[in-house]
């Protein structure tokens, strides 16, 4: 008998994927699942649980990798083990386990494999027409499709086409991108899952991505001084090196080009490390300078500090503020990039960190004052989630804190690991809703430039009329509000907007278009409710 080992490397799951890929772009979707899963005789249940640990990103498809995994759960569930629990709670004797039992798949692939034989042959049917290669296992054993170019295989791809056809003639229209956001790139649909971490220096940021890494990054720097100068982007790559800014933002493989709005003074303060990592398979890590309070807030940096974090947070999957028990206060500039986070309240976490520095009692003291001045920052009744622990590669201090708090620590940071490891799973669904909340900026945003416009005379005293427009401009966002009925809360930083209205003429700007915003409504009513239902689980 194989071991699991051996037959999952085996040229049977090979064959196995290509005969169920039906389509032929190196994709298991729905439908495919369906028939070929069925000849395992498992139950309806165990089928759903197998697609959703298998297809754990939710991407609606299994690739070779997640085709195997799933074939192991098959395995597993014909041995007997309940998918629920044995499997994510015991260990398993993998050496064990028998390859899976799929009921005449052996003939029915064979017999795949000799028609495409047959229809090869050169001889009966002439030349033979190269096709192009399979972007799964290379295996012979069907011929190649060539799918369109509007075909969807997965709820990115979907997304991608939706933003094409129906959000990017919006945004383009009402100038989106000068005002909000870059266009979006393909890129930015397939980029990992972010996190980014904000606070003052010396606050732990990158000690604490050491700690998740278990080693230094390209650039590291650590000290108690400001040694981290910059917006540091840390991600998987085929070996360990440093890339400068300008070069990211060029990179169409990355989803960075927005970043050259921002100019040269900022990317010459940008990099990218790269460095091979398991975790960096699939998280990326954004590293940033500290934060200025006191006396160093008098320098000015020579880029917008607050705009550069504010278009990363759109990007980030997770934002967190890491903080330091001598190091509570919220400066002016700390105020202003905690401000420009509005809007991704729920990516928010708080961290405090080196809390073995004080004991039990200063602790508690510590943490209240911590809330205290959060709650008056964030300007929300809700209680934000604050993480307690000391993230580097020492020792927690027990001198200090005791076994009641070494526990405390440990379940914390625990809770702060699974919140990061759950990230992955999560990601389709944070496209998704990222996805939907650009959708409805760009929405508001069509309605206040149109509205603008409408106000504008058609001759005389254009340029009075635009600067009552925009000194009004709270009243004429009212008045979108009332006439669209639209949720004050989706609509942008006045101030924010003021200064960019200020070099545009208004009378420059596109009327209003109900078809595109009629096109952009059944996109989120239908289409993206559509796509979702297409790429669930198969089984329910």
């Amino acid at each position: 008998m194989k071991s699991v080992s051996n037959w999952m490397e085996s040229k049977m799951l090979e064959e196995w994927f290509s005969y169920a890929d039906s389509d032929g772009d190196g994709r298991i979707t729905g439908n495919d699942a369906i028939n070929f899963f069925a000849l395992s005789n498992l139950s309806r249940p165990q089928l759903k649980q197998i697609w959703a640990i298998a297809d754990t990103r939710r991407q609606g498809f299994l690739a070779f990798p997640q085709f195997v995994t799933a074939m192991q759960l098959v395995a597993l569930a014909q041995s007997g083990f309940d998918l629920n629990s044995d499997i994510l709670k015991a260990q398993i004797d993998e050496e064990n386990i028998k390859p899976p039992v799929m009921e005449g798949l052996d003939a029915l692939v064979a017999k795949t494999k000799g028609l495409t034989t047959i229809s090869a042959q050169p001889e009966v049917y002439g030349n033979a027409q190269p096709h192009s290669p399979h972007p799964s296992p290379s295996i012979a054993s069907k011929p190649v499709k060539k799918l369109p170019l509007n075909a969807v295989t997965s709820i990115i791809d979907g997304l991608k086409k939706l933003y094409v056809e129906r959000l990017k003639p919006l945004e383009v229209t009402y100038q989106f991108n000068d005002f909000v956001s870059p266009l979006l790139t393909d890129s930015d649909f397939d980029a990992k899952p972010m996190v980014m971490l904000l606070g003052q220096y010396s606050t732990g940021k990158t000690t604490f991505i050491k700690h998740l890494l278990k080693c230094d990054y390209p650039g590291a720097h650590i000290g108690p001084e400001p040694t981290t100068d910059r917006f540091v982007v840390v991600m998987s790559g085929p070996d360990e090196r440093s890339i400068p800014g300008n070069t990211v933002a060029v990179d169409a493989s990355m989803p960075f080009s927005g970043l050259s709005t921002f100019g040269g003074s900022f990317l010459s303060k940008f990099q990218c490390s790269q460095m091979p990592h398991p975790l960096l398979d699939e998280i990326t890590f954004l590293d940033t300078p500290g934060v200025l309070s006191g006396e160093k807030q008098r320098t000015q940096r020579s880029y917008d500090f607050t705009g550069v974090t504010t278009w990363f947070a759109a990007k980030c999957d997770l934002i967190l503020l890491l903080f330091d028990p001598h190091k509570l206060d919220i400066s002016d500039e700390f105020k202003r990039v905690i401000a420009s986070l509005r809007g991704h309240d729920d990516k928010i976490r708080v961290v405090l960190n080196k809390a073995d520095q004080i004991d039990t009692q200063q602790l508690m003291r510590v943490y209240g004052a911590l809330m205290w001045s959060l709650g008056k920052v964030l300007n929300t009744p809700e209680v934000v989630r604050v993480y307690i622990g000391s993230f580097n590669d020492k020792p927690i201090n027990e001198g200090f804190v005791g076994p009641l708090g070494q526990d405390l620590f440990e379940k914390e940071q625990n809770d702060l690991l699974i919140d990061l490891v759950d990230m992955p799973r999560k990601a389709c669904d944070s496209r998704i809703n990222e996805f939907v909340k650009r959708a409805r900026s760009a929405k508001i945003h069509a309605y206040i430039i149109s509205h603008l416009r409408k106000e504008m005379p058609a001759i005389m005293g254009k340029a009075k009329a635009q600067q009552q427009l925009i000194d009004n401009l709270e009243d004429e966002f009212r008045k979108v509000q009332r006439e669209f009925h639209l949720p004050a809360g989706d609509f942008p930083n006045v101030e924010y907007f003021r200064e960019i209205l200020s070099g545009y003429s208004f009378d420059k700007f596109e009327k209003l278009k109900p078809k595109m915003i009629q096109a952009v409504d059944d996109m989120l009513a239908y289409e993206i409710p559509e796509l979702l239902k297409k790429f669930r689980n198969p089984y329910g």
